[in-house]
Formats: structure tokens, C-alpha cells, sequence
């Protein structure tokens, strides 16, 4: 939905959406339902009915949909992913990786955080029928939050899940168990070494002060460079001390500058790797000499 559409508008069920095989929200062809509901039917109950009747109603067609995602999965960096279908269903050439799955989860947390809440829902009634979450972790870990399940005699049982404790969130993603109980228990040993060998921390605020660099014909002989969003990482315990950071600026930097200008780049090192790279910006604006 990416936050175009209200939530309160209504879409009509097709007889597409009515006809979907596997779990179900069970709406009625012909009938009228809420987009939330429609959301919460496709994220608590896995309804793939839901699912496709949201991409009718987003994209026009589910072809058209199915594009937006290919196009929005490049987008969001998932290199090894492609869609075929809205719900998931096997088709060949319908594939995504455990890297890929965890890019989109991150995504869905950190950019849509007026619908991530949804994922925590324990369950949902619609039509009389009323489904529990099949995510079970939500039952038996309180840090955990979401986000979604999925299974297919192909891929079996999979999870991709999330949990927070004080300042840490971690994303695990399973794929390819034999059952329910099994994606769970393989998820929360994820957990448990992810949160024991881990930690969060801040190695820079946005808009403070990195380095300064000189600038050509302007009316300051400097610009002040920093980031535009704070940086935190997640890090083995006890190794903040040794993450390495490197300054690159642009070789000539000439007036006028704007305020946000990406004038190079900051790279953050850790045993000789770079695990993160941000541009660097100017953080306030120099106009150019008379």
C-alpha cells in the first residue's frame, strides 16, 4: 500500500481474489472490505485472497503489481529476488534469498512504522471467523513484534521475524523447516545467539561535525562536512573499539555549496572490511565570491 492509499477506502473482491487456494481470509466476491482489513487479513490470517485483492487494487491488474515489486525490491537493494505472483505462490522463476527477505523486513520496520504494528496482532476475525497470528513466537517471546510467516510445500516452513530488547533490534529469517514448531525453535536459537554476542551502538549523530575541507571561491574558505541521519550499527560486544573510520572528500570543492551537497563519503572499517559506507554532506550552505 506504501502509505498512498487510505485505509478506510474500499475494495471490491473479484472473483480472482475470491478463488485464491491455500490460507484465506475469506472474503466474498462482489462484497466490499476496508483496506485494513484487507491488510490485516493478509498479514495475521496470511490470506492470500487479501493479498490479491490489495493488488488489484493497488496496481490495477496483479501483473501490473507484481512489477511494482520487482521494481521496488531493486530499489530496496534485493539483488536475488524476483516476483512472479503477489502471494507468494511457486512459479518458476519466482525465487528471493534469506539476505533478501531480511533487506525488505528492515524496510517494512524502519519506513512504515504507522503499519509495522500490525505485524504484532495476535489475531484477526473477519466474516465470523476468527484466525490466530501464525507467527507463534508472538505467543511465546514478548520482545518479539513480527513480522510473517510463509509455507509452501516447495519452500516449507519459513519465518522472518523480529525482536527488540533495550536498544538492539535483530532480524532472523528461516527458511526451509519441516514444520511449524521447527521455524520457531530454529528462529528463537537465532535469537538467543544474535543478543548474546551482539550489541547496538551509535557511532555518529546527523547534522554534528565530521572533518572541514576547503572550499574554492567562496565567501567562507571552509565546510563544515557531517552526516545527514545518525548512524548505528549492530556489532560484536566489545568490538565499538576497534571499528575504523575513514574521511574521503571530493579532491576540489568549489562555491556555491548548498546545504546537503554530498561532498564525499565516510567509511566504517572493521578488521580491514567495510561494513558501512555514508555520504558526506555539507551542513550548511557557502555561497560563491564576488
Amino acid at each position: 500500500v506504501n502509505g498512498r492509499i487510505n485505509e478506510s477506502n474500499m475494495v471490491n473482491i473479484s472473483v480472482k481474489a475470491w478463488k485464491m487456494e491455500g490460507s484465506r481470509m475469506y472474503v466474498k466476491e462482489g462484497t466490499q472490505v476496508p483496506v485494513i482489513d484487507l491488510l490485516r487479513g493478509e498479514i495475521i490470517q496470511s490470506g492470500n485472497d487479501a493479498t490479491v485483492a490489495l493488488a488489484e487494487y493497488v496496481g490495477g491488474t496483479e501483473d501490473a503489481f507484481v512489477n511494482m515489486m520487482n521494481k521496488k525490491a531493486k530499489e530496496l537493494g534485493m539483488t536475488n529476488t524476483h516476483y512472479l505472483n503477489a502471494a507468494g505462490l511457486p512459479a518458476e522463476g519466482h525465487y528471493t534469498t534469506a539476505r533478501d527477505l531480511a533487506t525488505l523486513a528492515r524496510a517494512i520496520i524502519f519506513n512504515h512504522p504507522q503499519h509495522y504494528p500490525l505485524f504484532a496482532e495476535k489475531e484477526f476475525k473477519y466474516n465470523n471467523i476468527r484466525q490466530p497470528n501464525r507467527n507463534r513466537l508472538l505467543f511465546l517471546v514478548p520482545t518479539v513484534d513480527g513480522l510473517k510467516t510463509g509455507h509452501t510445500e516447495e519452500a516449507g516452513y519459513c519465518l522472518v521475524a523480529s525482536s527488540k530488547r533495550e536498544n538492539t533490534r535483530l532480524i532472523a529469517v528461516v527458511l526451509g523447516t519441516k514444520s511449524d514448531s521447527a521455524r520457531a525453535s530454529e528462529t528463537q536459537k537465532l535469537f538467543s545467539y544474535g543478543f548474546r554476542y551482539f550489541e547496538t551502538v551509535s557511532l555518529y549523530k546527523a547534522n554534528t561535525e565530521v572533518t572541514k575541507s576547503r572550499v574554492w571561491s567562496g565567501k567562507a574558505p571552509e565546510v563544515v562536512l557531517g552526516l545527514a541521519k545518525d548512524v548505528r550499527m549492530s556489532l560484536p560486544r566489545g568490538r565499538v573499539g576497534d571499528v575504523k573510520a575513514n574521511v574521503h572528500v571530493n579532491e576540489t570543492i568549489k562555491a556555491p555549496i548548498l546545504a546537503g551537497q554530498e561532498l564525499g563519503k565516510l567509511t566504517i572499517e572493521l578488521d580491514g572490511k567495510v561494513i558501512n559506507t555514508q555520504p558526506l554532506v555539507a551542513l550548511q550552505p557557502v555561497e560563491e565570491a564576488s
